[in-house]
């Protein structure tokens, strides 16, 4: 029989080697008796700081008893076990005539790309940047002020998009076969094994590049293309079929358009716009970053000292409700503030960390979500414009040279303003600004943080704000724009083979939910039609 143990506390300090020991005596059954058992889930429970704990589901399997069945119903933290089966439908009857072409390698077009891939269809991946190998020196250099910014190759846009330097994070409230199957491809291509079951799993973005070069070396051995520095600049239909793109290395002719563009492609929203691709204003979220000493982090949430061996660098994720929520979103331990920046003359954060989480700071986003009565306007892309205008002046504050303007957290609250060079200690490696942070927010956002800020200080019995600098603004976070699509085939209404897909469409918001999305859509052009001859 199959069960899940669900509830199982053990402090840290045990191992997962020592796990089968306790599985075995809380189901009753001898360690020999396991056929076989998994870790389903495993988080921390901090709310004893002297005292933490990982809470573990597990899957177990052991012969057939009726006397221990009749004994386990009764409890309620072990029941049956049935994973969900992975929706891999049969190919359709039609072969498609041209091959499927996919617009973005990001998260959403990647793995899109990868399910097309493993099941025989043999997708173009375009992308407008560049390969991850030679993203990374060209962003280093930027971030030391050795290189001017490239609108092509930037953190934004390139193999493994936005998400491939913005810190790894999978966390994601979905579960199922499908996330499952998204994980077990991460680890296929490299990650660790462990994200299967983590409650944050992490990836780290010095290890994202790696596996963005695993899954193309994956794709391209079973019949895949990339074409890099190609964007795409035009979509041909014809009686309301795709047809193929305009690009700017030519025409690409395909039936079945993946369109995972990600969330600042601003220029092909406009482009998508006058095409006639129906799309409609979204919320978004928008914010600045905070960012304060790791060490005041993990004073907060360890009481012992040895639990910084056990469990790394802390993070935290925190909500202060109010007329407007605002909380902490990718939260990066022993991690830096970055530049998200994909048009010259603009500027806006995000925040990244190594696998290692080594370094003396933490920092995390703290957003608002910002509905569209508040963008000025009603066309589709009014929240997209009012995202331009707030980096238009960010970028003005930062001294015209992508320097982040900065505050200190308490002053921001209390509206105090400090211009000018000031010795504010940051990550952020190009240098900083003070200025008055207001000045990149809309009023609505500004009090949403002012007000909720003292609410998470409370909190944290006034240290979450002990040295703490805000940094930003901060944007970038989800799309201010949803393309439409049908609920069941995912296709564009009124364009027959279009796909929109992932961040960029406005249907998700981080790795994993993109990442998915672009799976789901992959999958039906599975289901409706064979692999190309």
């Amino acid at each position: 029989m199959q069960v899940r143990l669900t509830n199982l506390r053990l402090p840290v300090e045990v191992a997962e080697s020592e796990l089968v020991r306790h599985v075995s005596q809380r189901i009753g059954v001898r360690v020999d008796d396991l056929k076989s058992w998994r870790i389903l889930r495993k988080s921390l429970d901090a709310r004893s700081k002297k005292d933490l704990q990982f809470v573990y589901t597990i899957s177990a399997t052991f012969p057939d008893d009726p006397v221990l069945l009749k004994k386990l119903t009764r409890r309620k933290d072990v029941e049956s076990f049935s994973p969900e089966v992975f929706d891999d439908p049969d190919s359709g009857a039609d072969p498609l005539p041209l091959r499927p072409v996919v617009v973005g390698a990001g998260p959403a077009g990647l793995l899109a790309a990868y399910y097309l891939a493993v099941r025989g269809y043999r997708p173009l991946i375009i992308d407008r940047g560049y390969p991850v190998k030679e993203r990374v020196p060209m962003i280093r250099a930027f971030d030391s002020r050795k290189a001017d910014h490239d609108e092509e190759n930037n953190y934004l846009f390139g193999e493994g998009g936005a998400g491939c330097f913005s810190d790894g994070k999978l966390t994601c409230r979905m579960t199922g076969p499908d996330v499952d199957w998204v994980l077990e491809s991460f680890i296929t291509c490299g990650g660790r094994e462990s994200i299967r079951y983590e409650h944050r799993p992490h990836l780290g973005s010095n290890r994202l590049p790696m596996i963005c070069r695993n899954y193309r070396r994956k794709i391209e051995a079973l019949g895949g293309e990339y074409r890099f520095a190609c964007r795409m600049e035009s979509i041909k239909q014809e009686n309301g079929q795709v047809v193929g793109i305009g690009t700017s290395s030519g025409f690409i002719p395909t039936n079945h358009l993946l369109l995972a563009i990600g969330h600042s492609a601003r220029d092909t929203y406009e482009a998508l716009y006058r095409m006639g691709v129906p799309m409609k204003q979204k919320a978004f979220q928008l914010g600045l970053r905070i960012e304060h000493p790791q060490i005041n982090v993990n004073n907060w949430k360890y009481g012992k000292g040895e639990y910084i061996d056990i469990l790394g660098a802390a993070d935290y994720a925190l909500v202060a409700k109010g007329e407007r929520d605002l909380y902490s979103f990718c939260m990066c331990a022993g991690g830096y503030v970055i530049p998200s920046v994909s048009e010259s003359g603009r500027f806006c954060t995000n925040g990244m960390s190594n696998s290692r989480h080594d370094t003396e700071f933490a920092n995390s986003g703290l957003m608002v979500t910002l509905d569209p009565s508040h963008f000025g306007g009603s066309h589709p892309l009014a929240g997209m414009e009012l995202q331009r205008r707030l980096e238009t002046v960010a970028y003005e504050l930062g001294d015209r040279d992508y320097r982040a303007p900065i505050q200190l957290a308490k002053n921001f609250i209390n509206g105090r303003v400090i211009t000018g060079e000031q010795n504010y200690i940051s990550s952020y490696q190009r240098g900083t600004v003070s200025c008055d942070l207001r000045e990149v927010l809309p009023p609505v956002i500004t009090r949403a943080i002012q007000e909720g800020l003292p609410i998470m200080d409370e909190k944290w019995k006034g240290k979450f704000l002990k040295d703490a600098t805000l940094l930003g603004p901060e944007m970038r976070g989800s799309a201010p724009v949803r393309m439409e699509r049908d609920l069941v085939t995912r296709e564009a209404p009124g364009l027959k083979g279009l796909y929109p897909i992932g961040e960029g469409a406005g249907y998700a918001g981080g790795i994993i939910t993109a990442a998915v999305d672009g799976l789901r859509s992959a999958r039906e052009v599975v289901r409706r039609h064979a692999a190309p001859v």
